[in-house]
C-alpha cells in the first residue's frame, strides 16, 4: 500500500507536536551561516552582483528546494521568511494539501510531483533541504547515492545541501518494537513498530480512526518502512556523490553528534562544478 495516501488527510493533525517553528528557525540560521541562498530582496555585499549575468544567476542561487516536502508546513514557513521555495514530493495527496496551504498564503511556491530518486529541475538551486526523516524511506544505499548525485547535479556552485536522518540507534534502542497510541476527539491512531535488526529497517503499521459523520469512524491502515543509517555511512555517500561534508549536528540539541544521537543534521557543500555547466548523470 502506498504510504501517505489516506494518512495525508490527518497528517498535520497528528503531527501537531512536531516543533516546526524551531526547526525553521534553526534551518534558516544554518542557511544564513553556511549557505549562499538569501531571502528575496535581501541586499548582498556591494559589488557582488556586478553584471547582468550575475544578476540572472542570483535567481538560481537564491532558490531553496524542499525535497520530500510533505504537506508543505516547513516550506511555507521558509517562504514567509522570504525564501524562494520549490517543494518536491511523491505523494499526490500530501502535495495537494501543500498547494492548498500555499494558495491560502498567497501562492508563490512551486510544487512538483516527483520521486526524489528521479529528481528533475529546470535550473540549479542554491540550497537543497530534506528533513523530517524523508531520506530514511530510501532503504538501499544505492538509492541514497542516486539521490545525492542528483542533488549535487542541481546545486548551484558552492550550494548547500542540508538534510536530516534517523539513526540506527533511534530505531534499534528507542522506538523499535514499541507501540504508540493516542486517542483524540475526532481522530485516533495506533503506531506499531517492528525493528528488523539484520536489515536495520524499522517497519511500522499505522492504524488510524477518523470520525466522519456522527459517531461513525473510518478505519485505514498504512505500512511504512524506514532504514536507519549511521553518520559515517551518510558522510561516505555524500562524498561519493561529489560533495564535501562541512558539518554534522545532533538535530535535537544542535550540539555534537554522539552515539546516542537520534536525529542528525548533515551539512554538505557543492564543490568544483563550473557555472553554467551542469554535469550529465
Amino acid at each position: 500500500m502506498q504510504a501517505y495516501s489516506d494518512f495525508a488527510g490527518v497528517y498535520d493533525e497528528l503531527m501537531d507536536n512536531v516543533p516546526y517553528e524551531s526547526w525553521c528557525e534553526n534551518i534558516a540560521a544554518l542557511i544564513e551561516r553556511y549557505g549562499i541562498s538569501r531571502p528575496v530582496g535581501e541586499s548582498r555585499p556591494e559589488g557582488e552582483e556586478s553584471s547582468e549575468t550575475e544578476n540572472l544567476l542570483a535567481s538560481e542561487r537564491d532558490l531553496v528546494l524542499d525535497l520530500g516536502c510533505g504537506t508543505g508546513t516547513l516550506t511555507q514557513m521558509l517562504h514567509k521568511r522570504g525564501y524562494d521555495m520549490i517543494g518536491v514530493d511523491n505523494s499526490p495527496e500530501m502535495l495537494g494539501i501543500a498547494m492548498e496551504k500555499s494558495a491560502k498564503g498567497g501562492g508563490g511556491i512551486l510544487y512538483l510531483l516527483q520521486d526524489m530518486r528521479e529528481l528533475e529541475l529546470y535550473s540549479t538551486v542554491g540550497t537543497v533541504l530534506s528533513v523530517c526523516d524523508s531520506l530514511n524511506y530510501l532503504l538501499e544505499e544505492k538509492e541514497l547515492l542516486q539521490v545525492f548525485r542528483l542533488v549535487n547535479n542541481y546545486l548551484y556552485p558552492g550550494g548547500l545541501f542540508l538534510f536530516d536522518f534517523n539513526t540506527v540507534y533511534k530505531y534499534s534502542q528507542v522506538i523499535g518494537d514499541a507501540v504508540i497510541a493516542e486517542n483524540r476527539e475526532d481522530c485516533s491512531f495506533i503506531w506499531e513498530n517492528y525493528y528488523h535488526e539484520q536489515e536495520e529497517i524499522n517497519e511500522y503499521d499505522l492504524t488510524v480512526f477518523v470520525q466522519e459523520e456522527g459517531e461513525h469512524f473510518r478505519r485505514f491502515v498504512e505500512n511504512h518502512l524506514q532504514r536507519g543509517y549511521t553518520p559515517q555511512t551518510m558522510c561516505d555517500l555524500v562524498e561519493q556523490a561529489g560533495m564535501q561534508v562541512i558539518r554534522l549536528l545532533d538535530a535535537d540539541t544542535l550540539g555534537g553528534v554522539t552515539d546516542q544521537s537520534q536525529r542528525v543534521y548533515v551539512l554538505a557543500r557543492e564543490q568544483g562544478k563550473p557555472r553554467g555547466n551542469m554535469p550529465v548523470l
